[in-house]
């Protein structure tokens, strides 16, 4: 990619988030290398940072993402560990999608640890969605397993029939290869949100508990 690509890039990324209302983008920084872009600054909540990244990746262009933000709460925002982990464990037990008494929390300075073991993959990540969005998090690390009950060879073929079924994806561009519970997928697509498009039909079959993208984006 050449440096005048890189720079178009770069103002594209800025411009998607000065566009979205959701993120305060003043005092976040965009440089770009080959495809990738690195997000720099400070942002005033974890979602906020997370947002930030959401928004990049979908700049068509974009490869990949370094997000380097710094969260950095507001006093209006802080909030002991305590007060957080009784509004985490509230926030798990409100969402239908995460299996009571599967998943344990631990905090310490704000950061999120989840943990426990869940049947599937949206089900691991809707207890990461649940907690994301609330006050006076600076981060969530995700450490919950997914444990599978189904062969290699019926994984295999969910994916490709999901992937099938998504109109904008070219599935004979994509290969799928299975080994145990772990799907990696090769090929190439056209942007960045057709490979992540691939890469969460691959995480939504039942039993998979790793996915190894191996996709490129068409230059």
């Amino acid at each position: 990619m050449s440096n005048h690509q890189d720079r178009d890039l770069r103002r594209d990324v800025l411009d998607e988030l000065d566009w979205d209302p959701e993120v305060d983008a003043t005092k976040i920084g965009v440089t770009a290398a080959d495809g990738v872009v690195t997000l720099t600054g400070i942002v005033r909540s974890f979602t906020d940072r997370w947002m930030a990244e959401k928004l990049a990746k979908r700049v068509a262009g974009v490869q990949g993402v370094a997000n380097e933000l710094h969260v950095a709460l507001v006093d209006e925002d802080r909030r002991d560990d305590t007060d957080i982990a009784v509004s985490a464990i509230n926030a798990l037990e409100w969402n239908s999608r995460v299996p009571k008494d599967h998943v344990q929390i631990a905090v310490r300075e704000g950061w999120l640890q989840l943990e426990g073991e869940v049947e599937w993959e949206f089900q691991r990540r809707a207890a990461e969605d649940a907690v994301r969005w609330l006050r006076g998090v600076r981060g969530v690390t995700n450490a919950i397993v997914v444990n599978p009950h189904v062969s290699a060879d019926d994984v295999k073929q969910k994916i490709e029939t999901a992937i099938r079924r998504k109109a904008e994806i070219d599935a004979n561009a994509i290969h799928v290869e299975t080994a145990d519970t772990t799907v990696t997928l090769t090929g190439k697509v056209r942007s960045f949100a057709e490979r992540e498009d691939a890469v969460h039909a691959a995480w939504s079959a039942p039993g998979v508990t790793r996915v190894i993208d191996h996709i490129a984006i068409a230059a």
